[in-house]
């Protein structure tokens, strides 16, 4: 059972939420590979958590990509 949405709540907004969650999640995963390079390359730090972070984004979004390619 789901429940009705509400009336401004039609097919833009949902693309447009779409849309913006995913541009969110890239600048986010770029953001934080981009961290990573520069704690590596200028402190010579490196740091776990923001490669993996960035490299379960890019997995993530070709899984989804080659899912959807074949499922539909």
């Amino acid at each position: 059972m789901s429940l009705p949405l509400p009336v401004f709540v039609d097919e833009r907004f949902l693309k447009h939420r779409l849309r913006s969650t995913s541009t969110a999640g890239i600048a986010s995963a770029v953001l934080a590979l981009l961290l990573f390079m520069y704690r590596y390359y200028h402190d010579h730090v490196f740091r776990a958590d923001l490669l993996a972070v960035g490299l379960l984004f890019v997995v993530m979004k070709y899984s989804l990509l080659f899912w959807y390619r074949r499922t539909d």
